[in-house]
């Protein structure tokens, strides 16, 4: 690992840190970056995310793509995960601790307004950061693309109805132009280019051309996570300062459903023999949560200032921190996977 992934934990924590304290020293140049958005994607952090991606783009060999349907194992599983397990998993999470073990603290308008917010994040699986999670476990990149195209398009289907039926709504109103413009932004844009460069650099008659190239841009996935996150923290700044206990409250539910959704698929894993490249990519695609687009549908169905909407940014607070230190994790138990 270079540098930079050896120590991304620190610098995770310090671009928290430096986030929080930016957004309350200069809110204004944060709230005029936030409000750079079309559809409810924000395109400052769009940009960053592309910059995040496009180098794990640039590694996919599309000649080893058609191979993928011999091992559908590990598909099948992040399947399963991400659409019989999770979302039920997290609406019942949420009913536990909202309606039972925090009910002296939090009155009954807002325990619903929160359950909400986590039942979104239950049914948006990742699309974006589940590059970055691949990468850093060194997984298979051809396979994760594989898994994150079925997946959108699944989601494309089932997100409404799912998440219609766990909230009881009978009328969600799904902001398609935030699902799609988001998968094309996040998936299909740095995907075409990461072909083309691929294609551009193989035809060049250096043979070492496109490794050379993959090693200037590789920090460049690193520098994009870093500045993504403090924008994140930046935009919620003062939130986190304001309300640390309804935050806290929040977090401890979708904290435990990260844990416990990664034990569940990791132990699949491990018991349907996959090799490791696919089995820590399929396990955090599981875990993760596509939180643009549960903080778009909190805010059209409930308000800016809902407390669904303040559970799906936790949801982000919590996600980069928890997730890194499964990737930790995972790299540090992938001997369990030579079978």
């Amino acid at each position: 690992m270079g540098y930079f992934e050896r120590y991304l934990s620190v610098w995770v924590g310090l671009c928290i840190i430096a986030g929080v304290l930016l957004g309350n020293l200069i809110p204004s140049a944060f709230q005029l970056i936030a409000e750079l958005e079309y559809a409810h994607v924000n395109l400052a952090v769009a940009v960053l995310i592309w910059v995040m991606i496009y180098p794990m783009m640039v590694q996919i060999d599309f000649s080893s793509v058609r191979d993928v349907g011999k091992k559908p194992r590990g598909l099948i599983l992040t399947l399963v995960i991400n659409w019989l397990v999770k979302p039920f998993s997290m609406a019942a999470l949420g009913w536990l601790f909202f309606k039972v073990l925090f009910v002296d603290w939090v009155d009954p308008s807002s325990a619903n307004e929160y359950i909400a917010g986590m039942i979104l994040l239950g049914v948006a699986p990742c699309t974006a950061m589940v590059f970055v999670w691949s990468q850093l476990t060194k997984g298979d990149p051809n396979y994760t693309l594989v898994q994150v195209s079925i997946n959108d398009i699944i989601m494309v289907f089932a997100f409404a109805p799912l998440a219609a039926l766990l909230l009881g709504v009978n009328d969600i109103q799904v902001p398609w132009e935030t699902l799609l413009l988001s998968v094309v932004l996040y998936v299909v844009l740095p995907l075409v280019a990461g072909i083309f460069t691929r294609r551009r650099l193989e035809s060049d008659s250096q043979d070492d051309r496109l490794n050379q190239f993959l090693r200037k841009i590789k920090p460049w996935s690193i520098i994009g996570l870093l500045s993504t996150v403090v924008l994140l923290f930046g935009f919620q700044a003062e939130v986190i300062i304001e309300q640390p206990q309804t935050i806290g409250l929040i977090a401890v539910p979708l904290v435990i459903q990260t844990y416990g959704i990664f034990a569940i698929a990791y132990f699949a894993a491990y018991r349907l023999k996959l090799s490791y490249d696919i089995a820590a990519p399929a396990c955090l695609i599981g875990t993760s949560n596509f939180f643009e687009l549960a903080v778009a549908v909190a805010i059209s169905l409930f308000g800016l200032h809902s407390g669904a909407a303040l559970a799906t940014v936790v949801g982000v607070l919590v996600e980069v921190p928890v997730m890194l230190s499964l990737v930790y994790f995972a790299n540090r138990t992938q001997f369990l996977f030579k079978h």
